[in-house]
């Protein structure tokens, strides 16, 4: 049995990615702009992976975008979207337990390594 479109999860659709960092703004639909969106995330030397638009349910906002970035950690491109004017709802990071015993296990080595 095949699902309808609406019936998808977004991260269903678009799966995190490895180092990837996921956010969710809000806006009004005058103030729109995916251009304006890619240049904040750009200022801060990360690239959009993914931008979906959607109507926010709640009435809080006209428009939902829920964009997907490079970077592990989206806080910096939270901070630049909010310069540009739009309201970031939540953040969030692609990183995993994994990646995250991963990264410290590497920086025992290290200082293992520089203690020798």
């Amino acid at each position: 049995m095949s699902k309808d479109f609406k019936t998808y999860d977004i991260d269903e659709l678009y799966p995190a990615l490895e180092g990837s960092s996921h956010l969710l703004i809000g806006c009004r639909k005058s103030d729109f702009s995916a251009s304006r969106i890619a240049k904040a995330v750009e200022d801060c030397d990360a690239h959009m992976l993914n931008l979906n638009v959607m109507r926010d349910e709640s009435m809080l906002y006209d428009l939902l975008a829920d964009i997907r970035i490079n970077r592990i950690s989206g806080e910096a491109v939270a901070r630049s979207l909010e310069r540009y004017g739009f309201d970031v709802i939540s953040f969030s990071t692609g990183s995993s337990d994994s990646t995250d015993s991963s990264l410290q296990r590497r920086v025992d080595e290290l200082l293992h390594y520089i203690n020798l």
